[in-house]
């Protein structure tokens, strides 16, 4: 069959064989996976949930992983990284996602206003490291914060569905109760095992009683109070240094696990992930050099901006998918010169080293193999 597909594929060039099934029906393809939209969902202000039927190139995926989703925007194709929602499966039939609207998110926005049931998506397979043990510890403590909450969802959906007997506690951060998404799924996981608990947190709310009870086994909910810390910590999960912790969330949740864990010393035992990209401070106006794209024979003046971005303003159009650094798509061979990831703030300049485009900008002249 692989052959066969091959020799159409030589037939049809210079224009994959995909481009003329897509055609007949955009989701017949040889070998390019899609999925196609089968329900939209915009129950939680500013996000939209939306189920995916994939085509049968689709392989699973294993909870806290994520996906590439393609979109063709005025004419442009663009791809962003999700975490499915839906408990984990080898060969799952759907993939839900829950898409946070970003302010100036091109994709998040786009697929916020308009999703529709039938809109096809381009689709990459699962991947990422963020996953649990296949062994499943006893204790598991599960932290998001905002748009985070989607591969520890996934995670704890995947627990419940395998009956998981362990201890869990699922803490979630948010700005008010309307914007967290999937409560009724939560509240279902709550009264249904009791063996989870499951806390969310409104810090820049009025103090007010917790809304949920735990003798109910719904959902409690604490408005007012601080931000994560380690005494917050301690309160809901005083056994954390021998459990498992996955965390996911803004910056500044995952800084303040990072240093308990590591005070603690068991920085092993917390795995995180990180979707929102902070960047160390820029001084544009002290950008100078050149960058040399030397696999297009194409040169720019440095911006001082990430190299991704300087590369499509020079008219290129590198591969690339979550822009912030997770998925490495964009990775490309420096070749000479220094730069600086944006991340850290760190400068490297040792040659012939793979780099990820989104993340790192050019310090003086660099030579980049794209």
């Amino acid at each position: 069959m692989v052959d066969l597909i091959d020799l159409v594929q030589t037939l049809t060039t210079p224009h994959p064989l995909d481009r003329y099934l897509e055609l007949v029906r955009p989701t017949l393809t040889a070998r390019q996976m899609r999925a196609e939209i089968t329900h939209v969902r915009r129950s939680t202000p500013g996000s939209v949930t939306l189920t995916l039927r994939p085509t049968r190139h689709w392989r699973g995926h294993t909870a806290g992983q994520f996906v590439r989703i393609g979109v063709v925007i005025d004419g442009v194709r663009h791809t962003r990284c999700y975490s499915p929602v839906n408990p984990e499966g080898r060969r799952g039939r759907y993939i839900q996602l829950t898409v946070k609207a970003h302010r100036g998110g091109l994709v998040s926005q786009y697929l916020h206003h308009n999703a529709a049931v039938g809109m096809v998506v381009d689709l990459a397979p699962a991947d990422g490291t963020f996953a649990l043990p296949e062994s499943r510890p006893d204790r598991i403590l599960l932290i998001s914060g905002g748009s985070g909450i989607t591969p520890v969802l996934s995670m704890m959906q995947t627990l419940a569905a395998e009956g998981y007997r362990g201890e869990l506690v699922f803490l979630h951060y948010a700005k008010s109760p309307v914007l967290v998404p999937h409560r009724a799924e939560l509240d279902a996981i709550a009264r249904s095992h009791r063996n989870f608990r499951i806390e969310l947190r409104y810090p820049g709310r009025r103090a007010t009683d917790p809304i949920g009870s735990a003798a109910t086994g719904a959902c409690v909910e604490v408005s007012g109070g601080g931000y994560f810390g380690y005494d917050e910590l301690v309160r809901v999960a005083p056994w954390f240094a021998d459990a498992q912790t996955f965390v996911c969330g803004p910056k500044r949740l995952m800084d303040a696990a990072g240093e308990i864990f590591a005070a603690e010393q068991v920085s092993d035992r917390l795995h995180t992930e990180e979707f929102t990209l902070a960047l160390a401070p820029v001084d544009s106006e002290a950008a100078h050099g050149t960058v040399n794209f030397s696999g297009s024979g194409v040169s720019a003046d440095n911006t001082g901006a990430s190299l991704l971005e300087q590369a499509e303003g020079a008219g290129l159009s590198p591969e690339f998918g979550c822009r912030m650094g997770i998925c490495f798509s964009c990775t490309a061979v420096r070749r000479t010169g220094c730069t600086r990831n944006l991340r850290t703030g760190e400068t490297d300049s040792d040659p012939d080293q793979p780099i990820q485009l989104c993340i790192n900008a050019p310090v003086g002249d660099v030579e980049i193999d794209i």
